[in-house]
């Protein structure tokens, strides 16, 4: 694999990852409500998800993941429940500053919950099992371009959701009165179920 390669993959990589779509809407309506520290365990999953994506598509496994795709229909519609769940619980959440973030949620669902995100995302599936083939050789891939790759998706999904994780995160502090909380809370709540619907149609 050369450097070109290695270059032409990370930046496919972060324009497919800093693209907003499901997972960066779920990521900023719940940093918007809840801040940064709710969604570590999110953020963890979204880059677990993505590293089973890549590690699928160097086994060869496309096309065993095709034929159980019914495993992948019901793991991502069992994520947009959850995110339908989390939108109604942020309309419904309170405009008083001092009681405005939704009860925590415990690490190891924000993390399933990350994780079911990602792995049904139809953008990720098409990107590491249609388009990744033809950016790199997978079939000549060594466990040390492997573990290469590894790493650049770590560093490349890492600056691109920390990036939008911070944006939320400053708009977040920007937010005082009720009214703006109200408005926060229920644009919060209709990006949720907007990336709820996008991954239910797809």
């Amino acid at each position: 694999m050369s450097f070109s390669e290695l270059m032409i993959f990370c930046v496919a990589l972060a324009i497919m990852a800093g693209a907003p779509g499901p997972s960066i809407a779920a990521l900023v309506s719940r940093i918007l409500t809840n801040g940064l520290r709710d969604v570590l365990p999110f953020l963890a999953a979204m880059w677990v998800g993505e590293a089973i994506w890549l590690t699928v598509t160097f086994l060869g496994l496309s096309a065993l993941a095709q034929s159980f795709a019914v495993v992948f229909v019901i793991l991502k519609f069992t994520g947009v429940a959850y995110l339908l769940y989390l939108a109604w619980r942020m309309w419904r959440a309170p405009v008083n500053i001092a009681d405005a973030a939704l009860p925590r949620r415990r690490p190891l669902h924000m993390f399933g919950t990350g994780l079911m995100v990602t792995l049904g995302n139809p953008k990720i599936m098409v990107f590491y099992l249609a388009l990744l083939p033809t950016i790199i050789d997978v079939k000549h891939v060594t466990l040390t371009r492997w573990a290469i790759l590894m790493a650049a998706l770590f560093c490349v999904l890492s600056a691109t959701d920390l990036t939008w994780s911070f944006i939320a995160l400053r708009a977040r502090r920007l937010l005082q009165s009720p009214k703006a909380m109200r408005i926060a809370n229920r644009t919060s709540a209709g990006m949720m179920a907007g990336a709820a619907a996008v991954i239910a149609a797809r």
